[in-house]
């Protein structure tokens, strides 16, 4: 569910939406860091709660596209690239976007009510990315149909870490993450409505094997190994760039 053994080509075939919002993460990031008029993109797009109350209510959306650091994108997107494939799958690619780019709006509207009009400039997928998990959290606790035991646990060890990093990084808008997953758990129910597991819409894209697999055993150790290889480096890489966060 959460590993990737796709082509480049064949990730971009089937999950066109994560790939565009990963084309638009980081042509955001170049472009307000590196391209002529990357700061004035930045003072227009970035989340400022005084802004939204004068009426520049797109800053509610804008934010969750746009990133300032190299840590902050890589992370967010590689997030979205691991978690994000299985729900558009299972969701589709109407529902998959409509529920991302809800769930980031929510973070930004609690932003917004209850950091006040002093709270500081923001900005980054997170809320979305948390909304995700929140999506997951309900997936675990109630539809334990659609996810299979090994998962589960996968999500909720990341899920417990990126909490932890939440309230250990004070550069993190802990309003955005915390409202995105409750925002995303929410409204959980009506997106999943008629969904089915992730391995079945697997199957019906993979060719008819042969009634007798002489290598299976050797697969499901495979599998088990390409799983727990999987989960080291998410912790490994989450552990080490929220360090890295702190300084730049």
């Amino acid at each position: 569910m959460f590993i990737r053994q796709e082509s480049f080509y064949s990730f971009r075939k089937n999950y066109p939406v994560i790939f565009g919002l990963l084309i638009i993460h980081f042509a955001l990031f170049v472009w307000m860091n590196f391209l002529p008029g990357g700061q004035l993109v930045r003072n227009i797009g970035i989340g400022y709660n005084l802004a939204v109350a004068n009426g520049e209510w797109w800053r509610l959306i804008t934010p969750v596209f746009m990133h300032l650091t190299i840590g902050h994108v890589v992370f967010n997107s590689f997030s979205l690239v691991i978690f994000g494939p299985a729900l558009e799958q299972m969701l589709g690619k109407l529902r998959f976007i409509i529920f991302y780019l809800s769930t980031g709006i929510i973070a930004n509207i609690a932003t917004f009510y209850l950091g006040g009009l002093g709270y500081p400039p923001h900005l980054g997928a997170s809320g979305a990315i948390f909304g995700l998990f929140g999506l997951y959290v309900y997936i675990v606790l109630l539809r334990k149909d659609l996810i299979d035991r090994a998962n589960s646990q996968l999500v909720m060890t990341i899920l417990i870490i990126g909490l932890v990093m939440t309230f250990v990084n004070s550069n993190i808008n802990v309003l955005a993450h915390l409202f995105g997953l409750i925002g995303g758990a929410a409204m959980a129910p009506l997106f999943l409505i008629g969904v089915k597991p992730y391995h079945m819409y697997q199957h019906m894209h993979e060719p008819k094997e042969a009634t007798f697999n002489p290598n299976r055993w050797k697969n499901r150790r495979r599998n088990k190994k390409y799983f727990m290889t999987t989960f080291w480096i998410v912790l490994g890489l989450l552990v080490v760039i929220g360090l890295l966060s702190n300084l730049l």
